[in-house]
């Protein structure tokens, strides 16, 4: 007895730099395909969609050959696209979807993800005859949830938005218009996150981490916000975005869709020596991403920051094709958060504690990660010169609020003693 059932799909098109990636195909189940188009597999020069995919990267050739399916969520480099937690649950319930159904959450915010993908609906009758018979006996049907259906409030911890900033206001990013910062209403879970992340970042700057510009933005200068539940407090934390230029988009990924790991196992599916090898080995300049890197895995140690997992860290394709290191970002003292906390979030030479990593936990990670000792100490202790001299200083004038700086400076007492800062 033949079946001649056919199954009914949506497809988006996924471009990056105007070139065409391939098809997303969405069947009514929740199962999802992800096919390359021929011209981009073929093209040794193709713009850097995944490190994976990247030519000099192993078995790339054959990773891009066969389908990427899935069901339910994405593959990872696409669902690390999608934003997690409040964010995402404002999102679906505008949408009328379940927070798991990445494929119309992905087809919402296809216009302006992090990086340079764009992903857009097809009408059925612009669908390739080619993608059809990809998927056995499949029909192409139209979208019925491209955009949010009601407004609604959420109760929210933390929330960011890609906005666009003009004459000193930030306007939510709809449309053809591209985001420039990347704006983080206050918690309503906890207190005074954006003057903790704001003093952070600019102590992690004062000690040679590189990162982009940032700001604290007065509430009432954001317009379009849809309705959340804020906190007392009167500022946002505003970080430009790197992966933007005026309005050319720059692709990006983070250690997630790197690793292909899903962003629920951004904390336990990996180590910082992995991240050091990759970068190590495939960064256009691998030993300054090298140095740069350890510098960060320092400075998140000083800075009590126990959140430093996969999706905060990233690789950048500035020309289009090779990878380096990012600019930094999510650096915030979470210790005065999280009562008892001593943990940063991946392993770092046999240890995830604050308070017993030293000097010969960083050469263990470099020996594991590849990575020669001599070119990475010096970069720790030019750290450490320049935490002793200028910290104590520059916070006396920094946002954090007073009770968080104590904890902060409490903590620097407690550090190993190749760390501490008296």
């Amino acid at each position: 007895m033949s079946d001649n059932r056919v199954d009914e799909i949506n497809v988006l098109k996924l471009s990056l730099h105007d070139r065409l990636v391939g098809y997303l195909a969405g069947y009514q189940g929740g199962r999802n395909v992800l096919n390359f188009a021929e011209e981009f597999k073929s093209d040794a020069s193709r713009p850097t969609f995944s490190l994976i995919t990247h030519p000099a990267f192993p078995r790339s050739k054959k990773i891009m050959a066969e389908p990427w399916a899935r069901n339910q969520r994405l593959h990872p480099a696409l669902s690390n696209l999608l934003p997690e937690g409040s964010l995402r649950e404002l999102i679906a319930q505008g949408l009328k979807v379940h927070v798991d159904n990445e494929f119309h959450i992905l087809s919402y915010l296809g216009a302006d993800l992090p990086g340079a993908l764009v992903v857009e609906p097809m009408e059925p009758d612009d669908v390739p005859d080619s993608v059809l018979n990809t998927h056995g006996k499949a029909r192409a049907i139209k979208f019925d949830k491209v955009s949010p259906e009601n407004k609604f409030s959420l109760a929210g911890v933390q929330m960011k938005f890609s906005m666009k900033e003009k004459d000193g206001r930030y306007n939510l990013s709809k449309g053809d218009v591209l985001g420039d910062w990347i704006v983080k209403t206050p918690s309503t879970k906890h207190k005074d996150v954006p003057v903790n992340e704001y003093t952070a970042m600019k102590l992690a700057e004062l000690v040679g981490v590189e990162i982009p510009e940032i700001k604290l933005v007065e509430l009432n200068k954001l317009d379009n916000l849809p309705q959340i539940n804020l906190p007392d407090e009167k500022l946002a934390f505003a970080i430009k975005r790197f992966d933007r230029n005026d309005d050319v988009r720059i692709h990006m990924e983070d250690f997630a869709q790197v690793l292909v790991k899903y962003a629920h196992e951004k904390y336990n599916s990996a180590s910082y020596k992995q991240i050091g090898r990759i970068i190590y080995g495939y960064s256009g300049n691998g030993l300054a991403d090298a140095q740069q890197f350890a510098r960060r895995l320092l400075v998140n140690i000083l800075l009590a920051n126990g959140d430093a997992h996969l999706k905060n860290w990233s690789l950048i394709y500035s020309d289009k094709i090779t990878p380096r290191l990012s600019p930094a970002y999510d650096i915030l003292t979470t210790s005065v958060y999280i009562d008892g906390e001593r943990y940063f979030a991946l392993n770092l030479g046999k240890t995830k504690e604050w308070y017993d990593v030293s000097l010969a936990n960083f050469q263990s990670w470099a020996d594991h990660a590849e990575i020669p000792w001599s070119v990475i100490k010096p970069h720790l202790d030019d750290v450490m010169d320049k935490a002793r001299n200028l910290w104590r200083e520059a916070i006396k004038d920094l946002p954090m609020n007073e009770a968080h700086k104590q904890k902060l400076k409490d903590h620097w007492s407690n550090l190993h003693e190749d760390f501490r800062i008296k």
